[in-house]
């Protein structure tokens, strides 16, 4: 059997910590992350106001917030890499280009949903 954890509302006590602590690590260490919480920050309250409907507004708030979950996923594996070592490696560097990538794609579906909500 497998090791038995802290459970529930010890469980989600701690588990609220370690996302306060890695949303404050990645606010101090990732410029990129906090470029990203500024750009919520205006337009979620934009998408919030231009949202016609309760799945617009969704939509507009949502693939912003998207944007910041995948940075977030993005600099883990950054960090988790660049923990194993410093030297270049071509896997190393593969993982960090499909982050990169990632973070590219979650951008460029906010800008196609807030133009197919607002021209439409």
């Amino acid at each position: 059997m497998g090791k038995r954890g802290h459970t529930g509302l010890t469980r989600l006590i701690l588990a609220a910590g370690y996302s306060c602590k890695g949303l404050a690590a990645a606010w101090r260490f990732e410029s990129a992350f906090r470029q990203e919480v500024v750009l919520f920050l205006v337009a979620a309250p934009l998408g919030a106001w231009l949202g016609a409907t309760g799945v617009e507004r969704a939509l507009l708030i949502g693939s912003v917030l998207l944007v910041l979950v995948v940075e977030l996923l993005n600099s883990a594996v950054e960090t988790a890499i660049d923990r194993i070592g410093e030297e270049e490696h071509a896997l190393s560097g593969r993982a960090k280009d499909i982050g990169s990538a990632a973070v590219f794609v979650s951008l460029a579906l906010a800008v196609v949903v807030w133009a197919l909500v607002l021209l439409d």
